[in-house]
């Protein structure tokens, strides 16, 4: 059985800026580049032919009436998105995948809303591929018994006196999963096990099959998209962030942060933004300075932190989602999306891939991320320039 059976099963916030582009830019042209952060402990490069054939398994699929029906019921999501989504199919001479030494590259390029939803989708796939061989009985039993490891520490965890604000948490781990199936033990067992805290899933698929709250807003790639629009590049944020208010109208009020770093996206977060947004979400850099500093924007601001929330999504842990929110929850709301240590824990290390948007209408774009070996970018030279223009210093050699 092909990894992928549903266009369904990915993060929330692929259709949620795939509407947004639909809207407003459907002519961009993007290229997205699969990259392995970190060596694996074995080649990819091996597995090139069985992408292959995912990927042509992928193209097949179009969106069934039933899927079509639930994501008309988000009350975000518009008619004609969901027409746009009837026609659908992924164009197979749009996604390229080949081997060099013990590399594997994918390479998606094409019209921005037929390319941009490849990258969850190869993700999951390149992880399940890599992880099948070292599939069995024993190590599923390894994976159960740390799950339930994670829910006795949580339910010792929430018998703590309560703070202001509640402890909850989801399910953000579709992109390196072990398994799909897996995934979907590990998430209906915690939708079980805490309900109180475990909030839902970005798994499109798993929140409607298992009734859960589909989690997401906005990924880099959105605000990245900016870079390339034509608009004045110091203003790519606020234009993101503008079209961003204009195509939701106050739903899916978390922005990202960190597409060139948390202080200079706040000198673009002014009072109007703030006031529109519901919160924040960190994906890189130390989440305590992260928050404190969000804390103190809002303060100048002027406004109640109380009624605004900070999500943390950068690499979380069980221990860390709750050193966090000791730290921060008398002070603002909170939630925390957990993902590999939750999806992918059951002994071999994970990969540690992404697939991020490199160029918009033919030019570069970049993430000047607050973590170093997060930055994306394959020009050097817009990299330096976008460096200036936010007044970003490269990081120490």
């Amino acid at each position: 059985m092909p990894v992928i059976t549903s266009l369904l099963e990915t993060d929330l916030y692929k259709f949620t800026m795939w509407q947004a582009m639909l809207h407003r830019h459907p002519q961009a042209h993007a290229q997205y580049r699969f990259v392995c952060r970190t060596p694996p402990a074995r080649p990819l490069s091996a597995l090139c032919a069985a992408v292959d054939a995912e990927l042509d398994a992928l193209c097949a699929l179009s969106f069934r009436a039933d899927e079509l029906a639930y994501l008309r019921g988000l009350r975000y999501i518009k008619p004609d998105f969901v027409d746009f989504l009837r026609i659908f199919r992924f164009q197979r001479e749009f996604i390229r995948a080949w081997a060099e030494g013990d590399d594997l590259h994918i390479v998606a390029e094409g019209p921005q809303v037929h390319v941009m939803a490849f990258e969850v989708f190869v993700l999951a796939i390149v992880n399940e591929l890599h992880a099948r061989p070292l599939d069995s009985a024993d190590l599923r039993a390894e994976g159960r018994r740390r799950l339930q490891a994670k829910i006795q520490r949580l339910r010792a965890f929430l018998d703590e006196p309560p703070r202001r604000h509640p402890f909850e948490f989801f399910d953000f781990g579709l992109r390196r999963r072990f398994a799909g199936d897996w995934q979907r033990e590990v998430v209906s067992t915690l939708a079980q096990a805490l309900p109180a805290a475990f909030r839902g899933t970005s798994n499109v698929l798993l929140a409607r099959d298992l009734g859960l709250v589909p989690i997401g807003t906005m990924a880099h790639e959105y605000l990245q998209t900016f870079q390339g629009l034509g608009v004045r590049l110091r203003d790519h944020q606020k234009a993101a962030l503008e079209a961003w208010v204009q195509e939701y109208r106050g739903d899916l009020g978390t922005a990202l942060t960190d597409v060139v770093g948390m202080d200079a996206f706040l000198r673009d977060f002014d009072l109007y933004f703030a006031k529109l947004f519901d919160g924040l979400r960190h994906d890189s850099g130390d989440p305590v300075a992260w928050g404190e500093k969000a804390l103190a924007h809002y303060a100048a601001l002027r406004l109640d932190a109380h009624t605004k929330r900070l999500v943390f999504s950068d690499g979380l842990d069980v221990e860390r989602a709750i050193a966090l929110y000791r730290h921060f929850a008398d002070r603002t709301q909170l939630g925390f999306g957990i993902g590999t240590h939750l999806t992918h824990d059951l002994g071999p290390p994970p990969l540690n891939t992404v697939m991020k948007l490199v160029r918009l209408n033919g030019q570069p774009v970049a993430k000047l991320s607050d973590s170093p070996g997060k930055t994306i970018c394959d020009d050097e030279t817009f990299l330096a320039y976008l460096r200036q223009v936010f007044g970003v210093a490269a990081p120490a050699p």
